[in-house]
């Protein structure tokens, strides 16, 4: 099909991964031979807006929606591609492309449909208080975006897509079978929502992993379970070195740790492709993330250098990992199970090796730029195909 493919994004004030799919997806299109037109809007507008005016920009944007049914009508795009409408696009974009005619399709990088905090997490726990209630009160009540006025402002937003999801939005794009669980669970129509997980380009290859530790790549932070893996590493033996990847606001704490366990060691921010190196020299991934997660591109990754991953077995993790098969699952939050875990996996050596070539294996089965591109296209079509009244809904 010649398609022409419209890709629309509002950049948050600091850069986000949300930012890095968007181009990511715009080039994989673009290297496939589609026209690719892009429209991209900045947060950074709402700096100069009271906050009730910001907050009625979230909810509704007039500016924006008579812009972009003049840019839809101009460049006729067979499909519009969202990533972030939050605060500028708002949800007057999708009824502009409605409006011209035009088949949209919406990527949930985020739970914000389903939570106002976007993130199903609160004092650094899963939660999900909101998910499924016509009003998220309790995100109101516990200001869990910023603040309670901002919390309202999101609600809002939310509030006003609601319609349009039945007939402006032809499909939704879930990057996990559990976040698309979540999200048919939040009250998005079941038959839109598909999943199509994000991919790692260009491939790492596969790695010897003659290196002796375990490794943490990520944020050091409460969530990402910093704490219940510095637990259980003070636990086990010197013989199964920790090397840490990544910064935070637990970064201090690392460091305190480091200073009474030397088999743990802290390498701060890296460059990717360092961390990468580091990856195919590994011969375990730790990942011991309290809150759910959406989709760990650092687990991706991982499997594409062929590195099994013990992981908490809950949220994204649980979908994307197969325990004893692709990787191996612990009780979330619990340091004993994760020591347990990680000593019985490291005394077989042969294991690892076996569990990562079928890491690797899922890799190229799932998350190449290749099997990324087929997906996308089906999504494009279908959803044209359905703006065109063409077929039923039903994925």
């Amino acid at each position: 099909m010649d398609m022409r493919v419209a890709i629309l994004h509002n950049f948050y004030l600091g850069r986000g991964g949300e930012d890095i799919v968007f181009k990511a997806e715009a080039g994989l299109l673009q290297g496939q031979g589609h026209e690719v037109l892009t429209y991209t809007v900045s947060n950074e507008e709402i700096h100069r807006l009271k906050p009730w005016q910001a907050m009625r920009m979230a909810i509704w944007n007039a500016s924006i929606y008579r812009e972009l049914r003049q840019w839809f009508r101009e460049q006729r795009p067979s499909v519009a591609h969202f990533h972030n409408i939050l605060f500028v696009l708002s949800p007057s974009a999708y009824q502009a492309a409605y409006d011209e005619g035009v088949a949209v399709v919406q990527t949930l990088h985020n739970y914000r449909l389903i939570c106002p905090g976007g993130q199903l997490l609160r004092n650094q726990c899963p939660c999900e208080l909101c998910v499924g209630k016509p009003l998220p009160v309790w995100g109101i009540y516990y200001g869990c975006y910023k603040n309670r006025l901002a919390t309202i402002g999101t609600t809002l937003h939310i509030l006003r897509q609601r319609p349009l999801w039945q007939y402006a939005v032809q499909s939704f794009i879930a990057l996990t079978e559990f976040s698309r669980q979540k999200f048919i669970q939040g009250g998005l129509p079941v038959d839109k929502i598909v999943v199509k997980p994000n991919f790692v380009a260009p491939d790492p290859g596969e790695g010897a992993h003659t290196g002796n530790y375990v490794l943490f790549v990520g944020r050091l932070s409460k969530e990402k379970g910093i704490e219940v893996m510095l637990q259980a590493w003070a636990e086990l033996p010197s013989s199964i070195p920790l090397k840490i990847v990544g910064n935070g606001p637990l970064a201090e704490r690392v460091q305190q740790v480091t200073a009474c366990h030397p088999h743990i060691e802290w390498l701060g921010h890296q460059p990717r492709e360092k961390v990468l190196q580091l990856m195919q020299d590994a011969r375990l991934l730790v990942f011991p993330s309290v809150c759910y997660e959406n989709m760990s591109v650092s687990l991706v990754e991982a499997m594409a250098t062929g590195l099994p991953a013990v992981a908490s077995g809950h949220g994204s993790m649980a979908s994307m990992i197969q325990h004893g098969q692709t990787g191996w699952l612990f009780e979330p939050g619990n340091p004993e199970a994760l020591r347990r875990q990680v000593q019985e996996v490291w005394d077989s050596p042969a294991v690892l090796r076996q569990v990562g070539q079928s890491a690797r294996m899922e890799y190229l089965q799932k998350y190449t730029p290749e099997r990324n591109y087929e997906q996308l296209i089906s999504i494009y079509e279908r959803a044209i195909e359905l703006r065109k009244g063409g077929i039923q809904c039903g994925y």
